[in-house]
């Protein structure tokens, strides 16, 4: 049962309580100190607010687009530069460069967010049954991350697009291929420090299984670490994806994907700069945003810092 704060009691001196009455109170107070902490950084909050505005403008593409992002009249509208009818100009196909950018958005969230539903639980499982199992477990869990961490990203995500194959699908899953193996060793470095805790031995000693343990009470004190180590590479994600956008190995035309249309784009830089410029400064933008925001969060979900 949840007691509630009295009315002579601030909600923000019941938050905020050092001798909070049940887990919900606890845990609310967790929360709301280290919005605090998020809150007093001013690039951090700016950060959010880009991220949230590119949430907001992925669910509303359909509405916000002027144009449609595919189709273009190539005998009066090609290649057009900025104006008040074409905002950010016209590419060589005579499509409205604005509206392929408000579209490419779903395509850059829907990378980000599912690289990230893949690769982070596998880190995290990797790293903590490495870290609290031990012995030869750990050692070959470990060569094997070692192994992915070997190659560059990019490199290992090209060598896996191009044996699965050309296409947005393909793309995701090679970049949460190439994504999990510095969750895992995280994961493993604050597992080698909590299985030494009071905390698990006495969970050890009223007879909890070891997968018990790992799940149960090593994985949840490991992801905040992971929800920082996720944002902040976000930022790669999205790069990583529009180099393969660029190379023709991700999503394929004539999908608005950003580092698609920096590609079609290239053979225009210097006469009809914008049709490269808008996408690459919509990758920029975004990259920044997840670099502000997990810095942010790195403060916030620090124990030392949320007060």
């Amino acid at each position: 049962m949840i007691t509630m704060p009295a009315v002579k009691e601030s909600l923000h001196d019941w938050l905020m309580s050092d001798r909070p009455t049940s887990r919900r109170q606890a845990a609310l107070g967790r929360a709301y100190g280290a919005w605090r902490v998020f809150a007093r950084n001013k690039l951090a909050m700016l950060g959010l607010f880009i991220v949230l505005l590119l949430m907001l403008v992925a669910v509303f593409a359909d509405v916000l687009a002027p144009y449609s992002p595919t189709v273009g009249d190539l005998r009066t509208t090609r290649l057009l530069p900025p104006s008040s009818q074409f905002w950010l100009g016209t590419d060589d196909q005579g499509r409205d460069i604005l509206s392929r950018l408000i579209h490419g958005s779903r395509i850059t969230l829907f990378v980000v967010t599912l690289v990230a539903v893949l690769a982070a639980p596998i880190g995290l499982l990797v790293g903590t049954v490495a870290g609290y199992a031990g012995g030869m477990v750990d050692a070959a869990l470990m060569r094997i991350t070692d192994i992915f961490l070997a190659f560059p990203r990019l490199i290992l995500a090209l060598a896996f697009v191009a044996a699965l194959g050309p296409g947005i699908e393909n793309a995701v899953i090679a970049i949460a291929i190439t994504s999990w193996p510095p969750y895992a060793r995280m994961a493993r470095a604050e597992t080698l420090t909590i299985r030494q805790t009071d905390y698990i031995a006495a969970v050890q000693l009223i007879g909890a299984s070891p997968w018990r343990i790992v799940f149960k009470h090593i994985m949840p004190l490991c992801v905040s670490s992971v929800i920082v180590r996720v944002t902040l590479d976000m930022a790669g994600i999205i790069l990583t994806a529009a180099g393969l956008g660029f190379l023709g190995l991700g999503a394929q035309p004539p999908s608005p994907e950003w580092g698609a249309m920096i590609a079609a784009g290239r053979q225009y830089v210097l006469d009809q700069w914008w049709v490269a410029a808008a996408p690459g400064a919509a990758i920029f933008l975004i990259s920044l945003a997840f670099n502000l925001l997990g810095d942010g969060l790195r403060d916030a979900l620090d124990p030392k810092g949320v007060k």
